[in-house]
């Protein structure tokens, strides 16, 4: 391995331990009444995932020379919504899932009511983490809460997943997926990365560049996902393969072909990079963070 590689295996590492931390102090101990609640919600968020977004947020912080502890208020707040938002995705009416992170999931390890409030809970967290914990000028801390309940909601995430919803076997065109995912996948990436900017100082055209890096890494996240589900086993993946196949969901592979997928994400990833490269040393984690998120086999 190179200096290089060994330094960004080293900052990915260093990242998700803070973000573990931070997130087991944020999240209420599970002795707290409601004791069940509080346990299933760290169930839910502790000991798992790749930190993708919490890893975007330091990445975009670091670039804006933010503080790093109110960039782990903002990255934890992120982490949290992803983490409620896969919690509801997948309860029986959604997606009906029994495994994620390599464990049953929460509706399968505790009960559907008791998952439906973790998700709850989990969001009215994020938002309370970016007001009382998030060590910034109280107008950027507003502009922030504002953007990440947009992210979220039906003109983002949520309003992803409706199309999501509506579109079981029904043959989506390119564009038409690629507007479906900007909104499921892409809005909370690119929430993360302005978050983590919004923690120090930027220039509006590099925030600008940084946001289009963010809307092309999100779409990439996504095609990668769809190749994985298919190439992947379960145990790699930690969730069901094959999954969407199997559910008759439209995805890059079912739209463009396996080679054609990963064709798309190539454009993607050299998109991506070009947004950065006037960006110069700061960006270099944002770089190897779209290199990380081609490559990735889980």
């Amino acid at each position: 391995m190179s200096d290089t590689a060994a330094g960004f295996a080293d900052w990915i590492i260093n990242v998700q331990t803070r973000t573990e931390r931070a997130l087991e102090h944020f999240l209420p101990a599970s002795v707290l009444a409601p004791q069940r609640l509080h346990e299933a919600m760290r169930y839910a968020v502790l000991g798992g995932g790749k930190r993708v977004r919490p890893l975007l947020a330091h990445a975009a912080g670091e670039f804006a020379s933010a503080p790093p502890e109110a960039i782990d208020a903002a990255a934890c707040a992120v982490e949290l919504i992803h983490a409620y938002s896969l919690v509801h995705d997948d309860m029986p009416c959604m997606d009906d899932d029994v495994l994620r992170r390599g464990k049953p999931t929460v509706h399968v390890h505790y009960d559907d009511a008791t998952a439906l409030l973790v998700g709850d809970s989990l969001q009215s967290l994020a938002f309370h983490l970016l007001a009382e914990h998030c060590p910034v000028a109280p107008e950027r801390r507003v502009t922030m809460v504002n953007q990440l309940a947009i992210a979220s909601g039906s003109r983002g995430m949520a309003g992803g997943q409706a199309i999501d919803l509506a579109s079981v076997g029904v043959a989506l065109g390119v564009h038409e997926l690629e507007y479906m995912h900007i909104h499921k996948t892409g809005a909370l990436i690119r929430c993360a990365i302005r978050l983590g900017y919004h923690c120090g100082e930027i220039e509006v055209d590099a925030a600008a560049r940084l946001d289009h890096y963010a809307a092309t890494v999100g779409l990439l996240f996504q095609v990668v996902d769809d190749v994985l589900d298919c190439e992947a086993s379960t145990e790699a993946l930690g969730k069901t393969a094959g999954k969407d196949a199997a559910a008759n969901k439209p995805t890059y592979v079912s739209t463009l072909g396996l080679t054609g997928a990963r064709e798309r994400a190539r454009e993607l990833h050299a998109e991506a990079l070009d947004s950065l490269s006037s960006l110069g040393a700061p960006a270099r984690r944002l770089r190897e963070l779209a290199d990380f998120v081609l490559t990735r086999k889980h």
